[in-house]
């Protein structure tokens, strides 16, 4: 008796998880805004509890905080963190300091991070300090929806935010090099970006794609949360059609046709999130691309027996060598 109930019981399970399998795609098929905010997941605040307007409880105590506004209602929280051999001179100091900083002789990266999150999540604040002691100026920010910043994501605003941000740092910082780091989604933010910049001919000095994919379609397709649905009869139809009809393309293996200056990839073997194989391919892409002609593309691979995955390249002790082979030396004479 016992058993049978037991069986019953499991039986009813296995439906529910059935059903439920089968509901969820028909359910992203009808809203897909849905898989829209799969995408960004901007509402996963992770780590919860950190004050966004005191980077310093992060460890960055040469940073200012600061906020912006691209549009009407649209605000954004952005992060300036001076290279650290200004770490002392930087005590205390405001927002003017800071932006009159910008000016000095020393390389600026804007790094447009990926989904979830906010710009003070670890293994970001850890690029910033590694990237600070190289002697770079880093500037990032939470685009619209993220973190404290106001307004509703969208790929177009994530853009313009970028766009918007990109011409405060040119506004200040005089004849100094600015790069554009992107990282997983925002390394879609990235090209989006630096297209634009290449068709006003206002480039970056250069672009740095760390875990890149080719399109979003791609990487939905390889994510790991899609597996489970890979083979479900209609997948595309069902998971990836709702997320181009939402307007999000993140065509980065596009936008490299357009864009003309020196870009370098890097990419761990072992990234489960977005798979190898699709910054190896973005690389095919661009390295023959007419546009990057007269400009160096380089593509750089993490073993994995080093296990950087997603977002630990950062910890490489070869980051800087390769940095500086690539951009040139960022002020070799200020650093101890």
């Amino acid at each position: 008796m016992r058993r049978k109930s037991l069986w019953l019981r499991l039986r009813k399970i296995l439906f529910c998880v059935l059903g439920l399998y089968i509901a969820i795609p028909f359910l992203i098929k009808l809203c897909p805004g849905i898989q829209a905010k799969l995408i960004f997941l901007n509402f996963v605040r992770v780590p919860y509890f950190i004050d966004l307007k005191k980077p310093q409880d992060q460890g960055l105590n040469h940073t200012c905080n600061y906020y912006l506004q691209p549009e009407e209602d649209v605000t954004i929280g952005v992060w300036h963190t001076v290279p650290a051999v200004w770490w002392k001179n930087a005590q205390g100091k405001d927002q003017m300091w800071y932006e009159d900083a910008l000016a000095s002789s020393h390389a600026i990266i804007l790094y447009l991070h990926g989904n979830a999150g906010t710009r003070g999540g670890d293994h970001r604040v850890e690029l910033y300090k590694v990237l600070s002691s190289l002697g770079y100026h880093v500037v990032t920010f939470d685009y619209r929806g993220w973190g404290d910043s106001v307004g509703t994501p969208s790929e177009r605003g994530m853009t313009y935010d970028a766009l918007h941000v990109f011409d405060w740092i040119k506004a200040r910082s005089g004849d100094n090099p600015v790069y554009i780091w992107g990282h997983s989604l925002g390394t879609g933010v990235a090209t989006n970006l630096v297209r634009r910049l290449c068709e006003r001919e206002t480039p970056p000095d250069a672009l740095i794609l760390e875990s890149p994919f080719t399109n979003i379609r791609e990487e939905a397709k390889s994510h790991p949360f899609s597996v489970i649905y890979r083979y479900f009869p209609g997948f595309d139809w069902f998971f990836l059609d709702p997320i181009t009809s939402s307007g999000i393309k993140f065509a980065n293996d596009e936008n490299v046709k357009h864009i003309s200056c020196p870009l370098l990839i890097l990419h761990a073997e072992d990234d489960p999130v977005v798979p190898f194989q699709l910054g190896r391919k973005l690389y095919s892409i661009a390295a023959p691309a007419r546009s990057f002609r007269d400009f160096k593309v380089q593509f750089v691979p993490f073993h994995s027996d080093l296990g950087y995955r997603h977002k630990y390249i950062y910890k490489s002790p070869e980051l800087p060598r390769i940095l500086r082979e690539f951009l040139g030396k960022s002020e070799p004479e200020h650093q101890h």
